[in-house]
């Protein structure tokens, strides 16, 4: 493969990925509300010459390059946060801005940047006749932010698409990420009897049983397992709710809200356990339970799932991983850093539910995700795309050579 091709043609692109990114900022795209910016994308895959371009009930777009018989995906979320507090934003977040050397605005790095580079990718291929034996799946996502993975849970279950592997390109730097740890949203509910609040002893209030669960949650919490490459498990206390019939009685119910990270290994059944085991929580007859998503996507579909996101991992010396170690080396002529993300991604689905390898590379940077002042590096963007061009070619010669 000549890559130093595909570095002049995805450098001849750079002007068009920037302006596509910004034209995606312009459109607010929060959880839920993705519609106008799924379809300034299909316009654009469109204009690129995608070979086929669908839209699922969920509202995910596919973009299809090439009809061989692997089938690799690359996705991308659409769907942005909140901006959160607009004066701690030095320019509006949905016009951004545009410099030598930055695009800025809400989603640049996460991850509208990353569904420009993809699709651009497209165009490099097939301006570059790099068509082979497969069949490349562009995914614009939705729901992420809200539910990660949920959008390829519908994706596997309803539409019964399995690729080969999937390369998430939430933002890395340009490095080569191969896990992440996963994480739960789990309630922790106890309940009492409500009285006038002059006379308390006639009562059992609900937020005085909770006091012992949270000192013991945070006992637990040093407790958790560690790994050596994702790190360590988690647990805080994220909300505190109570009930009263009024300020002036006794509180009769009382829940908390805890953000459980999980390390490689731990799951979903013995995290749950270890809170239901503790000694306050069984004095207090606690419940102890999953949240539950249902709410309705953009096209008012609802499909509810528990608040599970498993962690996953695959080895330094996956086939996935290789081959996008050897994209690196010869489009940039250096060693990439292989690490891991601090947040999670759809990953925790396509590999952590249904064991389909994911391997993350992506423009822009994880700590601006979620961020006053988000931006992106715009060099990031065209070195991504041409990444993304590589990728599908490498890894089915390689595949060819092994099965010789």
């Amino acid at each position: 493969m000549d890559f130093n091709k595909v570095l002049i043609q995805a450098k001849k692109y750079q002007t068009e990925i920037n302006a596509f990114l910004r034209d995606m900022v312009r459109i607010p795209s929060e959880s839920c509300e993705e519609g106008k910016v799924i379809e300034r994308i299909k316009q654009e895959m469109e204009k690129v010459g995608f070979d086929k371009i669908e839209i699922d009930k969920m509202g995910n777009i596919y973009g299809y390059i090439g009809k061989g018989s692997t089938l690799i995906a690359m996705d991308a979320h659409v769907d942005t946060v909140g901006i959160g507090e607009k004066k701690n934003w030095t320019f509006d977040p949905y016009e951004g801005f545009e410099d030598d050397r930055y695009i800025g605005g809400r989603g640049t790095s996460d991850q509208e940047g990353g569904m420009a580079s993809m699709v651009y990718a497209g165009k490099i291929i097939k301006d570059l006749k790099l068509e082979e034996d497969y069949t490349l799946l562009v995914t614009g996502t939705v729901q992420e932010e809200d539910c990660d993975g949920l959008c390829w849970q519908y994706i596997i279950e309803e539409n019964n698409i399995r690729p080969e592997f999937v390369v998430i390109t939430e933002p890395t730097s340009l490095n080569i990420y191969r896990g992440q740890r996963g994480r739960m949203e789990i309630q922790v509910s106890t309940s009492g009897i409500s009285c006038h609040g002059s006379a308390p002893h006639r009562g059992d209030n609900a937020i005085f049983k909770m006091g012992p669960i949270l000192n013991e949650l945070q006992t637990l919490h040093q407790q958790l397992k560690d790994d050596p490459f994702l790190g360590k498990g988690t647990l805080t206390v994220s909300e505190i709710y109570s009930q009263s019939p009024s300020r002036c009685a006794v509180a009769d119910g009382c829940s908390i809200s805890i953000d459980r990270r999980l390390t490689h290994g731990e799951t979903h059944e013995g995290a749950l356990e270890e809170i239901r085991n503790l000694p306050s929580v069984k004095a207090a007859k606690a419940t102890v339970e999953m949240y539950r998503y249902e709410k309705p996507a953009y096209t008012g579909l609802v499909y509810p799932t528990d608040l599970y996101f498993p962690s996953w991992l695959i080895p330094e010396n996956h086939d996935a991983t290789q081959t996008l170690k050897e994209g690196y080396e010869g489009l940039f002529k250096d060693s990439p850093l292989i690490d891991k993300w601090t947040f999670s991604t759809n990953g925790v689905s396509i590999m952590g539910r249904y064991d389909i390898p994911c391997i993350g590379f992506g423009p822009g940077h994880e700590e601006e995700a979620h961020a006053p002042n988000e931006k992106t590096e715009k060099e990031h963007l065209w070195k991504a795309a041409a990444m993304y061009a590589v990728i599908p070619t490498l890894y089915v010669r390689n595949k060819k050579e092994k099965n010789k």
